[in-house]
């Protein structure tokens, strides 16, 4: 099934449904769900739980309204431009809001990495390792490239207070406890969450300044240190620690819960719209 298919059939299901529960009656059929795909469904949650709103979705944000949106913050910032056309893709889209102003808000940014298959492999009892006889694989640094598009999208989002970016990990590289699992042969192999070998989490916690994972930090956090304040924008990072895929009903609800969180934390530019629909 086409990924294109199977939004639409997600669609559908949704419209027939009248809510969230139809979607996730046969979850055996949507293993290859993406996040854009629920993204598109968050749209149409969000427009019937709030049909005074206007919403749209968008796959990308070039770089060139990136730095017009940093201007807009001070003149000095966003200069810098080398590639005309270039932008940024998160794998889930990008969902907006139209304020009271007719200008587009960010509500929800999310991204979903799946880095290390040390699970899959011991399981199906393949060796790995230049000469085939290792049972671990050390952890690459692919998932780092996420760091690219936070930085971009605080950016872009340098005058609001609120940074909705969600970041949904999953694999052997993002352990948050040690596991066993068993070769077919019967022989254990411990998979240390600690290890340095295979875990890169670390790596992306500077993401949310070291805070709390499997939290919603969309509010931005103001903190006062000596004679300054400062803004944090911290991305929320979601990690199924045992390794396990995602649930899509539990990527849902987060997806809701933040796009929520923005809605609240920007009230007061939503304010007539909300009270003429009264």
């Amino acid at each position: 099934m086409t990924k294109k298919n199977q939004s639409s059939r997600l669609t559908n299901q949704h419209k027939l449904s009248q809510g969230v529960v139809g979607i996730f009656g046969d979850k055996a059929k949507l293993h290859d769900t993406t996040v854009a795909m629920i993204s598109k469904i968050i749209i149409e949650q969000l427009e019937k739980e709030y049909p005074q709103l206007s919403f749209r979705y968008r796959s990308s944000i070039k770089k060139a309204e990136i730095n017009e949106a940093l201007r807009n913050v001070d003149k000095e910032l966003g200069q810098t431009l080398f590639v005309s056309n270039s932008s940024i893709k998160p794998d889930g889209g990008i969902i907006e809001v139209k304020d009271d102003n007719d200008n587009w808000r960010i509500v929800l940014v999310s991204e979903a990495k799946h880095q290390g298959k040390d699970i899959e492999n011991i399981l199906k009892g393949k060796s790995v390792g230049k000469s085939n006889n290792q049972d671990l694989m050390a952890a690459g640094n692919a998932i780092e490239r996420s760091h690219k598009n936070i930085s971009e999208i605080a950016n872009f989002m340098l005058s609001e207070s609120h940074f909705p970016y969600i970041l949904f990990l999953e694999g052997s590289n993002f352990l948050t406890e040690t596991i066993s699992i068993k070769r077919p042969d019967g022989r254990i192999v411990k998979l240390e969450y600690s290890s340095g070998m295979i875990n890169r989490l670390d790596r992306l916690t500077a993401a949310n300044y070291g805070m709390p994972i499997n939290i919603n930090l969309c509010k931005n956090k103001f903190i006062k240190h000596k004679d300054k304040n400062i803004m944090l924008q911290a991305a929320s990072i979601y990690v199924q620690g045992k390794g396990e895929k995602w649930d899509i009903e539990k990527i849902f609800n987060i997806m809701i819960e933040v796009s929520k969180t923005s809605l609240k934390v920007m009230g007061s530019d939503l304010f007539n719209q909300i009270t003429k629909s009264k």
